[in-house]
C-alpha cells in the first residue's frame, strides 16, 4: 500500500485570503488552454485570429465553471444543496461535475460562436483539443483535496485518504482519470487533429474517447451517488449520451464528406475559404488553358 502524500489544500494565505490548489489546477488548465489556442489559431486553416482567443477562453472558462458547478449539485449533491442552498457557491470545497461543465462550455461556445459569427462546428473543433490537459489538472486537484477517490482494493498501489469515514486502502482513481482523461485524451485529439479534418469529427473524436475512458475508470471509483438500474454509476450513465453523439458525429462527418469550407482566418491573419482550392468547370478549365 501507498502512503497518501496529505498535501495541504491551501498552498499559502494571506489574512483572509487562501490560495488553493483546487483554484490554481484551474488556473493551470485555462492558461494551458489558451497557451494551446493561440499555437492553433496560427495555423493554416484556423477559425480564430491569434487575438481573438483570449474572448474564447474567457468563454469557455465561465461556462465551464457555472456549468461544472451547477451540474454537480444537481447531478450528485441536490439532497445537500436544499438543506444548504449556499453550499452552491463554495466551489472551493470541490465539487465539479464535467458533464455540467460541458454543456456549460457548449452553450458559451454557441454564444461565442454567434458573436465571431463562426460555425459553431469550427469553433468546437477548434476547442475540443484544449480541453484534456485542463481535465487532467483537475483530477490531480481532486487528488489533493483527497476527494472522489476509489473503490477499496488490496492492490499493492491503494491508498488510505484522510477524508475516508471507512479508513479503507482505495484506489486512487483520480490518478487514474488524470492519466486517461487528461494525457491520454490529450494525445489522441491533438494528433487527430493536425490534420485538416470534417466539420465535428474533432469533436466527435473528444466526445467519444472521454466517455471511454470515464466509463472504464468509473469501474475503480466510488459511485457518488446510488446506482442507476442496479448497475450503471451515475458518471457512466451520464457519458452514454457522449459516447452515443460522438459517435453519430464522427460517421455523419465522414459519411458527408464535409470539409469545412467556411470563411477562416489564415496563418497571415487573411479572411479566406481554408485549404479548399474552388473547383471550375471544364469550359473555364478550357479557357485558362488557352
Amino acid at each position: 500500500m501507498l502512503q497518501y502524500p496529505a498535501l495541504d489544500p491551501i498552498i499559502f494565505s494571506v489574512g483572509p485570503i487562501a490560495i488553493r490548489w483546487y483554484g490554481m489546477m484551474y488556473l493551470l488548465g485555462f492558461l494551458a488552454a489558451y497557451l494551446l489556442g493561440r499555437y492553433r489559431s496560427k495555423q493554416p486553416g484556423s477559425p480564430l485570429a491569434a487575438e481573438q482567443v483570449e474572448d474564447l477562453i474567457f468563454y469557455g472558462a465561465i461556462g465551464a465553471v457555472l456549468g461544472g458547478r451547477v451540474g454537480y449539485v444537481f447531478f450528485y449533491g441536490f439532497d445537500h444543496f436544499v438543506a444548504d442552498p449556499v453550499w452552491l457557491f463554495r466551489i472551493w470545497e470541490g465539487g465539479m461535475s464535467f458533464h455540467g461543465g460541458l454543456l456549460g462550455v457548449l452553450l458559451a461556445l454557441m454564444l461565442y460562436a454567434r458573436k465571431v459569427q463562426r460555425p459553431l462546428g469550427a469553433i468546437c473543433d477548434f476547442v475540443a483539443p484544449l480541453a484534456p490537459l485542463g481535465l487532467g489538472f483537475g483530477r490531480l486537484a481532486n487528488f489533493i483535496n483527497g476527494e472522489l477517490y476509489g473503490r477499496p482494493t488490496d492492490q499493492p498501489w491503494a491508498m488510505l485518504f484522510p477524508g475516508d469515514p471507512l479508513a479503507l486502502a482505495r484506489h486512487p482513481s483520480q490518478l487514474y482519470q488524470f492519466a486517461l482523461e487528461g494525457l491520454l485524451l490529450f494525445a489522441v485529439v491533438w494528433w487527430f487533429s493536425r490534420q485538416k479534418r470534417p466539420a465535428w469529427s474533432v469533436t466527435g473524436v473528444f466526445l467519444v474517447g472521454y466517455g471511454l475512458a470515464r466509463y472504464t475508470v468509473e469501474f475503480f471509483r466510488e459511485p457518488d451517488a446510488a446506482l442507476i438500474f442496479d448497475s450503471l454509476t451515475r458518471g457512466q450513465f451520464l457519458s452514454m449520451p457522449m459516447l452515443l453523439g460522438g459517435a453519430v458525429m464522427i460517421a455523419f462527418a465522414f459519411y458527408s464528406g464535409g470539409v469545412d469550407r467556411s470563411q477562416s482566418i489564415s496563418a497571415k491573419g487573411g479572411v479566406g475559404a481554408g485549404s479548399a482550392k474552388p473547383r471550375l468547370s471544364g469550359k473555364a478549365k478550357r479557357k485558362r488553358r488557352r
